[in-house]
């Protein structure tokens, strides 16, 4: 039997770089040789056995990589043998290969290095899905970003800020909202001292709301909406079961909307095909001339993936932590 080496989670802290038997392409998809894998929550939620992985999707920890083609499956003509690529995964990414449907691969944007590739596949196709896609997201509008100095969150204000719109964030320390104001937010909120209702209202209410809280801000979000805003939920740091005032929302004719990404299915108007043929089109052009770039906080051997989730779960590292081969 064929082996290689990925990545086997026997507890939250125990990460082992071990064999495994190997992948390969089957029809319509394609195989990557993973030069380096992004970290996302999802994974360290998976870690700890509370976010399985979809029906079919690889067991191994990773929903995006960056590597080299190494093979391709029957009926696939996009892509071929040796290409830079990277890849937006339902799982599978902290192994030195993975097989993914041709349509959830993208080219490594002009300028950017194969390595740092591997940081963009899941907030570029978050942030354009939730913020373009579902929200519609337009020139003068105002969007509020909680964890503006996240992955997520540093994407999203660079792609805001090329569509016209302006950007208020969410942070926890000093050093990370005068970062977020670099990348070009206009209003820059200490969650920990300030009120972000207060603040976000001075401006005129939030038009949309790109939110990774969950049940804590639910009430909050939707003081602090303008009228006919958005609220796009990602994400449920602060809890799953929140009190929904429905008087404020009809006031407001406001619309409170959860998405997620990992399970999607790859094809259809909604579904991660679409998406990713969205982002190249749309995002790969605005990394290729500079106007967005990729925001890398730690790149880490992937033997020490369990120190790359302790990092990340700690709240101290910037934008994105990456794991080489």
């Amino acid at each position: 039997m064929a082996i290689m080496r990925a990545i086997i989670a026997e507890s939250p802290t125990e990460l082992d770089w071990r064999e495994v038997p190997d992948v390969a392409a089957a029809p319509g998809e394609v195989l990557i040789r993973v030069a380096a894998a992004g970290v996302n929550r999802a994974d360290l939620l998976q870690a700890a056995g509370r976010y399985p992985p979809p029906p079919g999707a690889s067991d191994i920890i990773g929903l995006e990589v960056s590597g080299v083609v190494a093979a391709v499956g029957d009926g696939v003509t996009e892509w071929v043998a040796g290409q830079g690529v990277c890849a937006l995964l339902a799982g599978g990414g902290y192994a030195e290969y993975v097989a993914v449907p041709a349509q959830q691969v993208l080219p490594v944007p002009t300028g950017v290095d194969l390595v740092d590739a591997a940081a963009l596949p899941e907030v570029a196709c978050t942030v354009w899905s939730n913020l373009v896609l579902t929200a519609g997201l337009s020139e003068g509008q105002l969007l509020l970003v909680h964890g503006g100095a996240s992955g997520v969150g540093s994407h999203a204000i660079q792609i805001a800020r090329q569509l016209g719109a302006w950007v208020a964030v969410t942070a926890g320390s000093a050093a990370k909202l005068e970062f977020c104001r670099e990348l070009g937010a206009e209003i820059t909120i200490n969650y920990r001292d300030e009120d972000f209702v207060a603040r976000v209202r001075e401006a005129g209410g939030a038009d949309v709301i790109l939110d990774i809280m969950g049940a804590a801000y639910l009430d909050r979000n939707v003081d602090a909406l303008a009228d006919d805003g958005q609220l796009v939920v990602i994400g449920m740091q602060g809890g799953v079961k929140g009190e929904l005032n429905l008087g404020k929302l009809i006031s407001k004719r406001a619309r409170v909307i959860g998405t997620a990404l990992r399970g999607r299915p790859v094809d259809g108007p909604h579904g991660k095909g679409a998406v990713v043929a969205a982002v190249t089109d749309k995002v790969w052009p605005m990394l290729g001339d500079g106007r967005v770039r990729p925001v890398i906080g730690a790149r880490m051997p992937i033997t020490q993936a369990g120190a790359a989730h302790h990092l990340l779960s700690s709240g101290e590292v910037t934008g994105k932590v990456v794991l080489t081969l």
